[in-house]
């Protein structure tokens, strides 16, 4: 039997064998294992969720004092409350890009019906929420035919999700609707 044919997959063996080993031994930091280092950087995230969290309460204290005492400069009421939009949330739990008071967020709104309610008044979420279902099906009835078939008896409960930055609650709401309908 000819010997190199032997001794050269074995060498090689041993050779990957070696440099596996001494590959593992540098990646490993010696102190701890991978779960270690999760870890590590789960209790970070925690740590400054908190902070955030702290943070947000402490935005929202001043804002309510702010409310609580109007000067001059204010004009609108205390009760009445102030919702932010945060894209950033809306995006991430929604999956897409959504812009501040886009009624097409709304299942079985479109561009064309987004149109209709602009010409008549309703452009924010906040004035969908408080229009009647009376009201959006007198919009779409006097839009045509087209728009008459369209079922409006969820959409100010949609919009005032949106408007309150209820982007979960919307998103299961929407998830059994079809075309905006229960």
């Amino acid at each position: 039997m000819n010997i190199p044919c032997i001794l050269i997959p074995v060498l090689v063996g041993l050779i990957c064998g070696i440099l596996g080993y001494l590959l593992g031994k540098m990646n490993s930091k010696g102190d701890g294992s991978l779960a270690a280092d999760l870890q590590a950087d789960l209790d970070a995230c925690k740590a400054h969720t908190k902070s955030l969290n702290t943070r947000i309460s402490a935005l929202e204290a001043d804002l309510a004092a702010k409310l609580s005492k109007p000067n001059a400069t204010q004009s609108f009421a205390a009760t009445t409350p102030v919702f932010l939009f945060d894209q950033d949330l809306a995006a991430s739990v929604c999956n897409k890009k959504i812009e501040e008071n886009d009624l097409k967020i709304v299942e079985g709104i479109g561009p064309k019906i987004e149109t209709l309610m602009n010409a008549a008044g309703i452009s924010t979420w906040k004035e969908l929420s408080e229009a009647s279902t009376e009201k959006l099906q007198a919009i779409l009835d006097a839009g045509g035919e087209n728009y008459a078939i369209h079922n409006p008896s969820t959409w100010s409960k949609q919009a005032l999700l949106a408007y309150e930055g209820k982007w979960q609650d919307l998103k299961d709401l929407q998830e059994n609707l079809l075309g905006g309908k229960e």
